[in-house]
């Protein structure tokens, strides 16, 4: 079992940057590959970027590539998404998740992961 609690949210102007967190409970959580996906209102639920378990590789969705790094700390139980030039449509409330089935091949869809924290909102003003 995890627990996944994510922070780090909050209003921006486009173009700034934002660090969000994500602390996760538990003494496996180098098994798992993570993930971060996000949920604008009214749409559905979209991958972001994902991390496998020992860092060494990451993935993220075209429209943040180069703008988002994903990272991990095993020792610190954390796991991280840096998120620069911001743009408007990166308005959404942001989770944190967690899949213990392919901790080496994260996967880019939401029903493949296991455990998710409770969201955090990210707002980017025009």
């Amino acid at each position: 079992q995890v627990q996944l609690v994510e922070s780090g949210g909050g209003l921006v102007q486009a173009g700034g940057s934002l660090r969000l967190s994500c602390a996760a409970s538990g003494r496996t959580f180098s098994r798992y590959a993570m993930a971060w996906f996000r949920q604008a209102p009214g749409k559905e639920r979209e991958f972001v970027a994902a991390i496998n378990w020992s860092g060494g590789n990451t993935y993220y969705t075209d429209s943040v590539k180069g703008r988002f790094t994903i990272s991990r700390d095993n020792a610190k139980n954390t796991v991280s998404l840096q998120m620069s030039s911001l743009k408007p449509e990166d308005t959404a409330v942001y989770y944190c998740a967690a899949d213990r089935e392919q901790p080496d091949s994260p996967a880019s869809y939401p029903s493949a992961y296991d455990y998710w924290g409770q969201g955090t909102q990210v707002t980017v003003s025009s």
